[in-house]
Order: structure tokens, then sequence, then C-alpha cells
């Protein structure tokens, strides 16, 4: 199966408001999409609605299942991991493995266990004993110890330090990702994702406002730290966004627009980089850097 994800014309409404507006997207197998976007911009309504949790109109398949009315055979392929891990406080370390063991069929308790054993958690501790960091941690490692086709991440380190951030995310590429499986992520650390991603899509007021792979993302967007001298020549060119750092002009240029200057207009006019991940977000949601 060559398409994991596909929505077509996806919309969610809460009473008059509009959380998803028909948006359609297509994720291929095999990749670590980042679906980027504010509060409210609908981000976790699409995964809710690709996992089966809320109705919504349009057409959506995932897995090749349509979440409606299929969902018990598409979870059978689908981990998720919410933003909040919510376990029984009595319930302890071992016991949890027990349980996912005895209910999952692809749950490899090794995995489990070697997770564990990098953290502070020990067999017989209990939640209630536990800081919000290590209940977030027993969490990834039930999560992650199970062989799923496609893995759904909402802000899966919330509450963690960043030792352990940077370490799900190592750990998440040696040990769980590989070309059979696909990984759709939301954070609002996004420096702390940029390096695992394949593709980016950024959600504003429930809609797509720019999904592309990352090798498209390098080619197509370009920041220049325009010389003084050079400042007029660069507006004519007509940046998409326009920020001051240390007293220096940095403009994003997007080789897409209309009319738009190529790469070699854009190096006469100062040093050029491609910008991170971060910068493209604020300057695409808000049109200015902040």
């Amino acid at each position: 199966m060559n398409t994991v994800l596909s929505a077509k014309g996806l919309s969610k409404r809460y009473g008059k408001r509009v959380a998803v507006d028909g948006i359609d997207f297509e994720v291929p197998a095999g990749r670590i999409v980042g679906l980027i976007g504010p509060n409210g911009s609908g981000k976790t309504t699409t995964l809710k609605a690709a996992l089966g949790l809320i109705p919504f109109d349009g057409q959506l398949s995932v897995l090749g299942f349509d979440p409606r009315t299929q969902r018990d055979d598409l979870m059978q392929d689908v981990c998720f991991i919410a933003d909040v891990a919510i376990l029984p406080r009595w319930m302890r370390v071992k016991d949890a493995i027990d349980f996912v063991q005895g209910v999952h069929p692809r749950f490899n308790r090794e995995k489990a266990e070697r997770y564990i054993a990098n953290t502070k958690l020990k067999p017989g501790m209990k939640v209630k004993e536990m800081s919000k960091g290590m209940i977030v941690q027993l969490h990834l490692a039930l999560v992650m110890a199970i062989d799923a086709k496609l893995l759904v991440l909402d802000e899966p380190t919330l509450g963690l330090d960043i030792i352990y951030r940077k370490q799900f995310y190592q750990n998440l590429l040696e040990d769980y990702f590989d070309e059979h499986k696909t990984i759709v992520i939301t954070t609002h650390q996004v420096e702390e994702v940029e390096h695992i991603l394949t593709d980016l899509m950024f959600i504003r007021d429930g809609k797509i406002v720019l999904a592309a792979s990352m090798e498209e993302i390098g080619e197509r967007y370009v920041e220049v730290m325009v010389s003084h001298d050079k400042i007029s020549a660069a507006n004519a060119l007509q940046p998409i966004d326009r920020r001051t750092v240390f007293g220096k002009a940095v403009m994003l240029f997007d080789s897409a627009a209309p009319g738009s200057a190529s790469r070699q207009q854009l190096a006469a006019l100062g040093e050029t980089r491609n910008p991170s991940v971060a910068d493209l977000f604020v300057a695409t949601m808000k049109g200015t850097y902040a």
C-alpha cells in the first residue's frame, strides 16, 4: 500500500465553529510527517478523525480503512500517543507491561523493557509514585514496543526534559521507524523534530496552507541576509517575510511565488541559507517573524 492516509474534503464542525475546513492531503507509506499548526488550528481534530475518535464529513482513508465504520480493523495496525498520558494510579510498571502484552499480539515485551531500563522506572513502581515525565516515559515505552504500521504522535514528549526528548526521537529513528512504517507527529517543539521529518504540513484555521517534502521545502524557500546597499533591490523582488537580526535585514523568498527571483539573483543580495522550519512556520502563520 503506497498511501497510508488520504483525505478529500475532510471537514469537522463543532456547532458553528469550523475546526477542519474541507482539506485534502495524502501521506505515503514510509514517511515521517510533521503536522504543524498553532493552538486551535485543527491539527488534533484531524488526528482524531483519522483514528476514528470523532465523526466527520468528507472522505478519509487510513491504511485502506474508513475510520468511521472500520475502526476495530484499523486500530490493529495503528498506535497513538496523546499529549496527555492517562494510566491508572494503582498500576505498577510490570502490570502495565503484562496488560499490553495480553491485549496486543504485536507487542514486544523485550523492547519495552529495554526502553524502561534507560529510565528511572522500576518494575514495582506505581503510577501514583511517578512524576509527570516518568508517566510519559512509561506510556512511550508501551506504545513504541508495538509493531504498528502507523504511529500517530500528538505532542508525544510533553512533560519530558530535553535529555529524554532527544533520546525519544533517537529511539524513534533507530529502533522503531523503517520503510514499512509511517509516523505522523504534531508538536510545538518544531526545532527538535526538524531533523527527522521527511514531509511537512502546516495547518491554519482548519486549512492546509503548506504541504511538501523537506527536499521541496529546501529547494523552494531561501532566506537572505541582505547587504545594506541592496535593501531596495531585495524589496523589489517581493520577499514573503522580513525581519531584523543584529541590525541586518533578513528576507524570506518563495521560489514558487509569481515573478520569483532565481537563486543566483538572491545570492547577489547577500548571504543565503535555507530557513529553519520554525522560522518558516512563523512566517507562514503570521506573515512576520515574532
